[in-house]
């Protein structure tokens, strides 16, 4: 059968001046449908199987393309914004005809010339459109273990959870709230170490290296603020996390072990009030 969003290898069944009608070789029933001359490389025989993407035109009519699209059905991608309207976006993914994100599959604000991560799918009027709703798209069999570093796109944010991440854009990730660190939004590409694989396989992950690989980071950027603010902070071991956080973008303890190397090194004081910078 013809499948729509597919790749897939289709038999000459009819030439014309236009170009080749092709279908099914198993399942000739359905009507043939177009590739069109522009899309001949050469001139093949009646019977002569062809690969092409089948899609609709402008005029909503099934037609092949031997372009290779950047998304088919099943697959997962980062698409860029070409246009936004009224009833939503319209995606460059290699075809003639840009393919529409309607408002309905949309999550958080998209852009024009911004990137998000999408998937392909079959609507209701048997049409192919994009969606950002990715969750059910992406596999929670991953080959990696605790502390691998890996690379992704946060896909959704939620102000209860965290950020939701498509780690190599194939596998189930989050970064929960108290690893989330720093302004991200839907479509940002993120660095990230895996901090646990759960028993349904899916990733926690975290935007900070190991706890002893991260305290010269985090000594570094708790001086360069006191530098900022005149040699003081206000911030010390009784501060909130969300304080140290919104001041540091660093967990409570993050903020600990670094200010306990700082005070080791005689580069610090601690004030009833917060630290104070001794050299």
């Amino acid at each position: 059968m013809l499948e729509l969003g597919k790749i897939q290898k289709l038999e000459v069944v009819r030439k014309t001046q236009i170009g080749l009608y092709l279908n099914s070789p198993n399942n000739k029933s359905e009507d043939a449908i177009l590739l069109p001359k522009n899309q001949v490389m050469k001139e093949p025989e009646i019977g002569d199987e062809i690969e092409v993407f089948v899609y609709k035109d402008s005029e909503d009519r099934m037609i092949a393309t031997t372009k290779k699209p950047k998304l088919t059905i099943g697959e997962l991608t980062i698409l860029r914004v070409v246009e936004t309207t009224s009833i939503g976006a319209f995606l460059d993914w290699g075809l003639e005809k840009d393919l529409f994100l309607p408002f309905r599959e949309q999550i958080g604000k998209v852009r024009k010339n911004g990137t998000y991560l999408v998937g392909l799918y079959v609507d209701s009027s048997n049409r192919l459109s994009a969606t950002m709703n990715v969750y059910n798209l992406l596999s929670s069999e991953s080959p990696y273990k605790e502390n691998d570093r890996v690379k992704g796109t946060i896909y959704s944010i939620s102000k209860e959870m965290g950020a939701f991440v498509a780690v190599d854009n194939k596998y189930q990730g989050l970064i929960p709230n108290k690893e989330l660190y720093g302004n991200y939004a839907e479509g940002d590409s993120v660095e990230v170490r895996i901090k646990r694989v759960r028993h349904d396989g899916k990733l926690e992950l975290s935007l900070r290296k190991e706890a002893h690989n991260e305290i010269e980071g985090d000594a570094q950027r708790i001086m360069g603020r006191l530098e900022l603010k005149g040699g003081i902070l206000l911030i010390n071991d009784s501060s909130s996390p969300e304080r140290i956080k919104s001041e540091l973008s660093m967990s409570k303890a993050a903020f600990k072990r670094a200010v306990g190397r700082l005070l080791k090194e005689g580069a610090i004081k601690i004030t009833d009030n917060g630290i104070e910078r001794t050299w």
